[in-house]
């Protein structure tokens, strides 16, 4: 990459004047205009405040750092490295917390990492290769042969899961994401928002063989970690929107899924 067209292209697509990154970073705005047009060359530091004024990925920090010269700041340990074991083991511990109800946890494409028992219902009636490991549980929530045909507001949670990753790729520009918004775009039908449409806040309603579950989701991130892997980390817990998935939900997580 090259520093001063990176360095402005972040700053641009958060749409910071470069007098705001300025007083963000604690320099002058010619400093970050001398930086942009190449004429000034960033020490390390320099560099770094410029990478966390613009909120930026772990992973763009180093990327940052290595465009202006610089070794890596941030480590990418393996998930399944001997020193994030605590991690793993910390991760299983919320994973089994949350039953009766589906936890999973994903990576930055969604390509998923760990998941409870309770994920078993979104497999249910899935074509084989949509399970076959690295499952992503977002090609698997849209695709035809997924989960697509029993979530009741298809429409709706299609376009809620494309609009966001869709936001993520112009938020953090990667080429693999593009890949995956390009691949789930079609499965989301072109039908405009209803009148009740409430933007992130879109339940996800699913026929299950007891009838309709209705499930909101909470998304945790490990935001202050200081590894790459760990940082891209997403919990992704369901909750049951009223108390007869919730009642419904336990039943299953005893009986199976025929309660």
């Amino acid at each position: 990459m090259d520093f001063s067209r990176t360095l402005r292209d972040r700053r641009s697509s958060r749409r910071l004047s470069q007098l705001e990154l300025a007083v963000r970073a604690g320099t002058t705005q010619r400093h970050v205009s001398f930086l942009e047009s190449g004429r000034s060359a960033p020490r390390r530091e320099m560099v770094i405040r410029l990478a966390e004024s613009l909120d930026l990925p772990l992973r763009e920090r180093n990327g940052l750092l290595v465009s202006a010269g610089f070794a890596p700041a941030y480590p990418r340990t393996p998930l399944d490295a001997p020193a994030l074991a605590p991690v793993r083991t910390a991760l299983r511990h919320i994973l089994d917390a949350h039953m009766p109800y589906p936890a999973i946890v994903v990576d930055r494409h969604g390509v998923l990492v760990g998941a409870n028992a309770g994920f078993a219902l979104f497999e249910e009636g899935a074509a084989p290769e949509l399970l076959e490991p690295p499952v992503n549980v977002y090609r698997l929530a849209l695709h035809p042969e997924g989960l697509a045909p029993r979530i009741v507001n298809r429409a709706e949670w299609a376009r809620h899961v494309v609009e966001n990753l869709r936001a993520a790729a112009l938020r953090d520009p990667d080429e693999r994401l593009d890949r995956l918004v390009a691949e789930l775009a079609p499965y989301a039908p072109d039908v405009p928002p209803g009148p009740g449409h409430l933007g992130f806040a879109v339940p996800l309603r699913l026929r299950a063989d007891g009838g309709e579950l209705r499930l909101m989701t909470t998304i945790t991130t490990f935001a202050t970690a200081a590894d790459v892997t760990l940082a891209e980390l997403r919990l992704e817990a369901f909750l049951p929107a009223d108390e007869a998935t919730a009642a419904r939900l336990a039943r299953r997580a005893v009986t199976g899924p025929s309660a």
